[in-house]
């Protein structure tokens, strides 16, 4: 061993440590880099697990093999210092090596467009460095052993060591630094361990000092680039850019309206319109739920005398809450929002009303362990693309249905209206079908939204035409009266009835993930058709200035 701080082995352990810290702290990192772009689905927690097992397996055959050939301990030095540097460099190429590729499969994938970019994309950005980190435990193996005889008790302690600063490499990110610092700051700092390892052994070595000067300084470059990243860079004007321990989330404006999104590319989970009124979205067909709910009310006689009780399990920025606060005043609206920080954002940039109660918690727990009555419960939980599992069994609308009144209605928006066989709302209108005796649909128009309402006694129809009825009655003396008895109108002309299909999904199983990535898929294929026409008219310059 050619360094000083070798010698007692103490540092070669930590090592091993920190490299197993860094290893895991990348790989939840990754899944926060790629979800803004690619959701954050159990298909590409599954592609990120793969491709870092990947990584690490072609690492440890190359560091054993290379380890026999040259134990000289400097070589895992530079492989770490060189994958750092990578690591540190993630965060500001990163946006930009995911939107090439994906612009490149465009052209080139007809179908599973989600899964092949952030494939490829997962490869190219993690593979070489978690490679060069898979080399590490074989190299340093074979650095510490003096004979053969300690070999087992040698590997079991960096197994140790290694396992140690895995699961401290689980933990920061996801409750310290990615809350409190950000994705790219992260990225930053473990890899900032793996290059401050790398040049103490340089430096303890000796006739290095002005090498790690250099690489000291890149760190540094790379570090100020990554850490004034966005993910979105091509936005200009953001409100608000950030992260909480479940998402990415932006808030920009424009003349009409404030929206959130917790994903670069598509998709609007709140809206605020700043003249009030109706949004033009599914909040405003969630609005039947509570109508008809008044109408189940003594034929909507009732309408004033008692206020609504609506509880909604998936709050975001208070979208609906804002709604029914409006249109049915005096109601005790009750919100569940999983996130505390989107529930910041709400009073923040969104003026939701501070009496709307928001317990931050998860839908389905909360279900289970409240014991209050609903007029209206309205389910409007999502993961990215994709509704949890959880929240969308048989044993999960059992409970809802459990905490509805009499003459009570559960309103659900399926945010991909479809239907193709086997779809995932196909499984959603199967299951709540099991559990409910009426259930109807309305496609919310211009949008990819389904409506979904069901009553447990009763029908539908008939209390959303009491309801209705209500509302011509109170419009002369309130505008939002009249506005909401024209949607209403609206809304009827659009209601289909479902009818149990077979198609169920439980707690057992409930293959939601795979379900929301083949309606994904055919979504953006449909897309890419469109851009894959101007190609094979306009070549490449065409399609480039359709984009610009």
């Amino acid at each position: 061993m050619s360094s000083k701080i070798l010698r007692n082995k103490a540092f070669l352990y930590a090592t091993e440590f920190f490299s197993g810290m860094s290893v895991m702290a990348v790989e939840l990192g990754a899944s926060r880099l790629l979800a803004p772009y690619f959701s954050s689905s159990q298909v590409i927690y599954t592609i990120i697990i793969g491709t870092v097992m990947i990584a690490m397996a072609l690492g440890n055959l190359y560091g054993g093999r290379s380890a026999d050939r040259d134990p000289n301990p400097a070589a895992i030095y530079r492989r770490m210092l060189i994958a750092g540097l990578w690591i540190a460099a993630v965060p500001f190429a990163g946006r930009y090596v995911i939107l090439l590729i994906s612009g490149l499969l465009i052209l080139s994938v007809n179908t599973g467009f989600l899964t092949a970019a952030a494939f490829a994309s997962c490869m190219v950005l993690f593979v070489f460095p978690l490679f060069l980190l898979g080399t590490v435990t074989p190299s340093l193996a074979r650095c510490i052993l003096d004979s053969a005889d300690e070999s087992g008790e040698v590997v079991g302690r960096l197994g140790a060591f290694n396992t140690v600063g895995s699961i401290l490499g689980t933990f920061l990110p996801t409750f310290v630094t990615i809350p409190a610092f950000g994705t790219s700051v992260s990225f930053v700092i473990f890899s900032g361990v793996l290059i401050a390892l790398a040049l103490i052994y340089m430096v303890s070595a000796g006739g290095f000092g002005k090498k790690a000067a250099v690489f000291a300084a890149v760190f540094v470059l790379l570090s100020v680039l990554s850490c004034r990243a966005s993910f979105a860079f091509w936005e200009k004007g953001l409100s608000y850019e950030g992260e909480s321990v479940y998402n990415y989330l932006q808030v920009k404006e424009d003349r009409d309206s404030v929206i959130l999104s917790t994903n670069v590319l598509f998709g609007v989970q709140s809206v605020k319109m700043k003249e009030g009124g109706l949004t033009g979205m599914y909040y405003d067909y969630a609005l039947a739920a509570p109508v008809a709910a008044l109408g189940g009310r003594q034929g909507g006689e009732a309408a004033e005398s008692e206020p609504l009780d609506i509880l909604i399990l998936g709050n975001g920025t208070g979208t609906y809450a804002t709604q029914c606060a409006r249109y049915f005043p005096g109601s005790v609206i009750s919100g569940v929002e999983i996130d505390g920080k989107i529930t910041r954002l709400a009073y923040e940039y969104f003026d939701m009303d501070p009496s709307v109660g928001v317990t931050e918690y998860d839908g389905r727990a909360y279900i289970q362990s409240d014991r209050g009555l609903y007029d209206v419960i309205l389910v409007d939980a999502y993961q990215d693309i994709t509704i949890p599992f959880q929240m969308s069994s048989l044993e999960f609308f059992g409970l809802v249905k459990d905490r509805l009144k009499e003459g009570g209605v559960m309103a659900v928006n399926m945010n991909m209206h479809s239907d193709g066989e086997g779809s995932i709302n196909q499984y959603l209108e199967g299951t709540i079908c099991e559990v409910f005796g009426d259930v109807m649909t309305a496609d919310v128009p211009y949008t990819s939204n389904r409506e979904l309402f069901a009553v447990s006694g009763g029908s539908f129809n008939s209390m959303f035409d009491s309801g209705r009825a209500a509302l011509r009655a109170e419009s002369p003396a309130r505008d939002e009266a009249l506005e909401l008895a024209s949607l209403c109108t609206e809304i009827a002309g659009r209601l289909e009835g479902r009818e149990p299909s077979g198609l169920i999904l439980t707690d057992d199983r409930a293959p939601v993930e795979v379900l929301g990535k083949k309606m994904i898929d055919s979504l953006i294929e449909e897309e890419l058709s469109y851009y894959r026409g101007i190609y094979d008219r306009e070549g490449l310059r065409g399609l480039i200035d359709r984009l610009m």
